[in-house]
């Protein structure tokens, strides 16, 4: 019983702390600029661990083990082009976009294509209702991977653990915005490296050290120890999608570009990069090597993951349970795994209320409307996406890293291409934008529904397609901008003059 009041007590403190962030942040807020880009006043470390907390979601600790226990090596190029991601954000967007937003005053990247592609109404409220749609796609994915936690810890039914980590994400994003956010991620990500540094070497010990973990799985299955797979998933095609996928579609996910916009200096962009990769390079790859060493353990007999069909996802959960039989350490990693989730969970939650209460209603349904009641309905806006997306996650998805990535290849599909076109290329128009953003999101979503209920139509078997969904949505974006934006009239040099568009990063 001692050992459950320790429980309740470390995860208890840990949810207070997160409150009590949100509680001091709310003195700073005077403004919705504050509100939703924490005044422009991010630090240097204050955004990278930010940047790096916003990456790692619910699929970076149980996804990510998950997916290593469930096939092996050929996975481990997701440890290379999710930490990019943060990098090509960085400078292929978030160079410029930081440059042309202190001198336009832009509050969301929305505001930047609504003035690069003079369309304040319809690309604004396209773009924005797209993030929206595949920002809630991704909480969901946030919301299972918390509840499975806590059910883990605490042994309680789903709907309990749901209602639990909503309230507490929910109270301090709600009255907090991205100062709450920020600190909250600097506390998160500081948990989450620590924790993964310590806890996940002590799991593969457990297994029998790196040696005995490749050597016993090569066993199972010869192909879990190679660099790809022969066929289907993980087999060189699909690989250079995954690439595109997670290193280009994270980048310009709208709940992690938009951080761009929020940092003090530009100059702190010149080693965030790199430092953002190496420190999230070295946490993802041990999460993935634990989940080797939980194959290793499950098929030795130490322990067995539960009867459920996301089972795979449970594994560094048990793995750390058995590894150090400690109850109070289970708590303490639970606290590791809920900061890595909910860093990107609150993230999400801000960009969905800043979108729905600035470029729809703001910018689009009333321009007339105050300061105050604009950062009165973005908070209201972050409860009811919260509360939203906790009833859809009750049916948790088979695969957890199934579900995120059918967030993020949504994201590539609909935002990389009009954002890159935007910035890097003078012919790209307004009519252009809207073709490859519509065009974008539904054949992402369109296929990515073919994907994932393992439809079989017109001779294809869209369970079994050669390159990850959102390969082919992406490059019908790609071609939609090219064909349209050649065929329409141009956008007036002025506008491409003050949005610095061009085959450059900088002129600073």
């Amino acid at each position: 019983m001692a050992a459950d009041w320790i429980t309740i007590g470390v995860v208890g403190l840990y949810f207070i702390l997160m409150l009590g962030i949100g509680a001091w942040a709310s003195q700073k807020i005077k403004n919705t600029e504050d509100y939703i880009l924490a005044g422009r006043q991010l630090g240097f470390w204050v955004f990278i661990l930010m940047m790096i907390g916003t990456v790692c979601s619910g699929m970076s600790l149980l996804g990510v083990s998950g997916l290593g226990y469930k096939a092996g090596w050929p996975t481990i190029w997701e440890q290379i082009f999710v930490p990019l991601s943060i990098g090509i954000c960085i400078i292929f967007f978030g160079v410029k976009l930081h440059n042309v937003s202190r001198s336009a005053g832009y509050i969301t990247v929305q505001d930047y294509l609504a003035h690069r592609f003079e369309s304040p109404v319809a690309l604004r409220t396209l773009s924005a209702v797209a993030g929206i749609i595949v920002s809630l796609i991704y909480l969901v994915g946030q919301y299972t991977a918390i509840s499975m936690v806590l059910m883990w810890l605490f042994g309680i039914p789903l709907w309990l653990a749901l209602v639990i980590a909503t309230l507490v994400t929910m109270a301090y994003t709600a009255i907090g915005g991205l100062y709450a956010v920020a600190w909250a991620s600097l506390v998160q990500s500081i948990t989450l490296i620590i924790g993964v540094l310590v806890m996940a070497p002590i799991i593969i010990w457990y297994a029998g050290g790196f040696t005995h973990v490749n050597e016993f799985i090569a066993t199972i299955n010869p192909n879990l120890v190679m660099p790809w797979n022969p066929v289907g998933a993980f087999a060189p095609p699909y690989v250079v999608s995954f690439a595109l996928l997670l290193g280009l579609g994270l980048a310009c996910a709208p709940h992690v570009i938009n951080n761009v916009l929020a940092i003090k200096d530009v100059k702190y962009f010149k080693w965030s990069p790199l430092i953002a990769f190496l420190i999230y390079g070295v946490v993802i790859f041990l999460l993935k090597f634990a989940g080797f060493a939980g194959l290793v353990m499950v098929k030795e007999g130490v322990f067995t993951l539960p009867a459920v069909s996301n089972a795979q996802d449970f594994v560094i959960l048990y793995g750390i349970q058995y590894a150090m039989p400690v109850m109070a350490i289970w708590a303490i990693f639970a606290v590791i795994v809920l900061a890595a989730v909910m860093s990107t969970t609150d993230r999400l939650m801000l960009t969905i209320g800043a979108m729905f209460s600035w470029d729809i209603y703001k910018k689009v349904l009333k321009p007339d409307a105050d300061d105050k009641s604009v950062l009165l309905l973005s908070k209201i806006v972050v409860v009811v996406a919260a509360l939203g997306t906790m009833i859809i996650a009750i049916n948790p998805p088979e695969m957890l890293a199934i579900l995120i990535w059918m967030g993020i290849g949504t994201m590539l599909a609909t935002f990389s291409v009009p954002l890159l076109a935007g910035l890097y290329w003078r012919g790209a128009t307004r009519e252009g934008a809207l073709a490859s953003m519509t065009l974008g999101l539904f054949a992402a979503l369109l296929f990515g529904f073919l994907n994932y209920f393992k439809v079989k139509a017109l001779g294809i078997d869209f369970a079994a397609i050669p390159l990850h969904f959102s390969a082919y949505a992406f490059f019908i974006s790609l071609l939609a901008m090219i064909v349209v934006s050649s065929l329409t009239k141009k956008t007036a040099t002025k506008v491409l003059d003050e949005t610095q568009t061009g085959w450059y990063i900088s002129k600073q």
